[in-house]
């Protein structure tokens, strides 16, 4: 597969967080972004809960890595939301100096059954760029293996090729184990004149029960081959941590080695992981 339109472009690696809930997580988090951002990410992207739910976290993280020198992209997401909460968002972002944002769809919040103004990520990056015009650089999702809820391969195709038309920048992808669902994914995107950055999610392998339950809510296969290589290490974690980091490492070789345009990074707010593959894969950071 040619991956023409990846290669075009330079490559470039990002870290993602979670905003903390608690003193003791937003000093840990503090460490761990001093930790990685000697890597020279960039940038780094702060998530953003269900319905907004932890809404002035991301913005104090966001806040706090401005404040440590780091480019720093919010995940903004508007199901549930109003054009107006939106709007409002933004100009706070666009005070904090913000100059790129993570535009997504979201998951409808426990308990609410409206989906708000917007009903998806294409009508948000809309938006942004009526209300902003090019002041942000805009990421968004892209899924290799489909979204869980979209009604067909082709139909969730055709929603990222609608986010890409309203003014997207680059996106990322949902994290996954086979290399070929994201050159395959390339190869239609390219058959539909997409050519924008399509960098790949690398989630670190270091828990198995966790992975299994993030996997079974975004829709993330787990090769089956994978999966019984690491039950086999029972309750010998080290083991199927350096195991699992070596899988990672391997895989991001092989994105890397095919034209894909960087690597994004799920830290969960962890340094070790997303050190060790770094130096497995020998990359240099952004200058």
């Amino acid at each position: 597969m040619a991956m023409e339109s990846q290669k075009q472009h330079p490559k470039q690696f990002s870290f993602e967080f979670f905003p903390p809930k608690t003193e003791e997580g937003v000093a840990k988090l503090r460490a761990t972004r001093d930790d990685l951002a000697k890597l020279g990410p960039r940038y780094v992207s702060v998530t953003f809960g269900a319905g907004g739910s932890t809404q002035e976290g991301t913005i104090d993280t966001v806040r706090d890595m401005l404040a440590a020198g780091i480019d720093t992209a919010p995940h903004l997401s508007c199901i549930g939301s109003t054009a107006d909460a939106i709007r409002d968002m933004l100009n706070r972002y666009i005070g904090l100096g913000v100059s790129r944002i993570v535009a997504l769809r979201g998951d409808m919040p426990s308990g609410m059954r409206e989906t708000g103004e917007f009903q998806y990520a294409n009508e948000l990056v809309e938006f942004i760029r009526a209300e902003t015009g090019d002041h942000f650089h805009i990421e968004v999702a892209a899924y290799p293996e489909f979204h869980p809820q979209a009604s067909s391969a082709t139909a969730d195709l055709d929603n990222f090729a609608r986010k890409v038309g309203a003014g997207a920048n680059a996106a990322i992808t949902q994290y996954f184990y086979n290399v070929d669902a994201y050159l395959r994914f390339i190869e239609e995107c390219e058959k539909r004149g997409i050519e924008i950055p399509i960098v790949p999610g690398i989630m670190p392998i270091t828990n198995i029960k966790q992975l299994a339950r993030f996997s079974a809510m975004c829709g993330a296969e787990i090769p089956r081959w994978l999966l019984l290589r690491l039950e086999a290490y029972g309750e010998d974690m080290r083991s199927l941590k350096a195991f699992g980091l070596d899988v990672t490492s391997e895989l991001a070789r092989r994105l890397l080695e095919a034209g894909a345009p960087g690597l994004h990074f799920y830290t969960m707010n962890q340094v070790e992981p997303t050190r060790i593959i770094w130096t497995n894969l020998g990359l240099k950071g952004h200058q």
